[in-house]
């Protein structure tokens, strides 16, 4: 009987899970995804499990194809020479291939007060923990939701429909991946639900307390919850297993999502940097990420070059609460057309792109390799070509 090729993905989420069941195309590929949670986690729907109208879990057995092994548990370490990962619960896994799909979280506070103060939401437990909170203060307190992004938006709208009384503080421009016309539509939605949306360089926050948000020019406004929304980072794992990573903390990759350091250690999701240049944060791009990474190790296992990734982006879509949204349509290199659908029917497509977002999963652990997605070939090969321009060194 010939041995079984051990593929482990690291991260349970949309790019982990797509990796997984991608895998599972081969039947001499043994895979297991190592996750910290025995639930997963549609992170699009963080907000409203804050608003309390979602519970942002599925169970695996729903998105997991059949045969892919399940640990619950966190990895502390990779060891790159000897193909193992430390488990934080005791032992370590042995690996032919690994992904490395660990995705993102909150960044790290670099705003005083914020540590101790300010609530953020960006995995289940913060979110949890943020709604328990909500639920035992009154609906008449202030409210701060800091962050002009998806998320920000989302939360602050999803509250304010709830009857809360809400501030939005965007440190710059509100949904600055908006075109000007879909923001003024967003400004108007926000307005409508009773949102105090602070915009522009003084609306900076400088520091946070119990009970205010200080902002650049010296206002305080008063907050007895303040959530933070800005920015995402992602886990040192990398850094600490001595791989190279990028600024951020991403894991430094060539074009088909192969770490530079290893080609046994492939990336997807939030946390590659595939050529330096990683594409936008979301479920969308991680999806698609981890789909190619499948690829590239299916590839290497059959002796094959892998190719590099080609991704287009279509869309980006914001709610406003339960009944409307912002459906914004984005031309091949993920910047924003004229066009969007709003009201009912940008709600609508949003609703469509969160259900997708896990049905494409479901998809995908039924017909392994069935999941495709745009392709660009143009705008992305002309950013490396620039990129490799400017590092060129100097003629004499």
């Amino acid at each position: 009987m010939s041995k079984k090729t051990d593929v482990v993905v690291i991260g349970g989420g949309y790019a982990g899970v797509m990796a997984a069941n991608r895998l599972t195309q081969r039947d001499d590929v043994a895979v297991t995804v190592i996750n910290p949670r025995p639930l997963f986690v549609p992170r699009l729907r963080l907000h409203q499990l804050v608003g309390g109208t979602h519970d942002a879990v599925v169970d695996y057995e729903e998105v997991l194809a059949v045969g892919v092994r399940l640990i619950v548990d966190s990895v502390t370490g990779i060891d790159a020479a000897g193909r193992t990962v430390t488990l934080a619960e005791g032992g370590s896994l042995r690996y032919d291939y690994l992904i490395y799909a660990v995705g993102s979280g909150s960044a790290g506070p670099r705003v005083p007060g914020v540590a101790e103060f300010a609530y953020p939401m960006a995995t289940l437990e913060a979110a949890q923990r943020l709604r328990s909170l909500l639920f035992d203060t009154p609906m008449t307190a202030a409210v701060t939701v800091v962050g002009g992004g998806p998320t920000g938006i989302e939360t602050a709208a999803e509250l304010a429909e709830r009857g809360r009384n809400v501030t939005l503080v965007c440190g710059g421009v509100l949904g600055p991946y908006f075109h000007p016309r879909a923001r003024r539509t967003a400004r108007k939605y926000l307005a409508e639900l009773g949102v105090d949306v602070l915009e522009g360089p003084d609306a900076s926050v400088a520091a946070v307390t119990r009970e205010a948000v200080e902002l650049g020019d010296g206002r305080t406004l008063a907050s007895e919850v303040t959530i933070w929304t800005a920015g995402f980072g992602v886990p040192d794992l990398a850094a600490r297993s001595g791989l190279s990573t990028d600024p951020a903390g991403r894991l430094r990759t060539d074009e088909t999502l192969t770490s530079v350091d290893d080609e046994r250690i492939v990336a997807a999701g939030d946390s590659a940097a595939p050529s330096d240049l990683p594409f936008r944060m979301s479920a969308y791009a991680a999806g698609c990420l981890g789909a190619h990474a499948a690829d590239t190790v299916l590839s290497r296992i059959a002796g094959e070059p892998p190719a590099p990734i080609d991704l287009s982006f279509s869309a980006m879509c914001v709610s406003f609460g339960r009944r409307t949204g912002i459906f914004q349509l984005a031309h091949k290199d993920d910047t924003a057309m004229r066009l969007y659908f709003s009201g009912a029917v940008g709600k609508k497509l949003k609703e469509l792109s969160c259900a997708f977002s896990v049905r494409h999963l479901v998809t995908e652990a039924r017909k392994p390799g069935s999941h495709s997605w745009p392709k660009d070939g143009k705008h992305r090969p002309a950013l490396l070509r620039a990129q490799r321009g400017s590092t060129a060194a100097p003629v004499a």
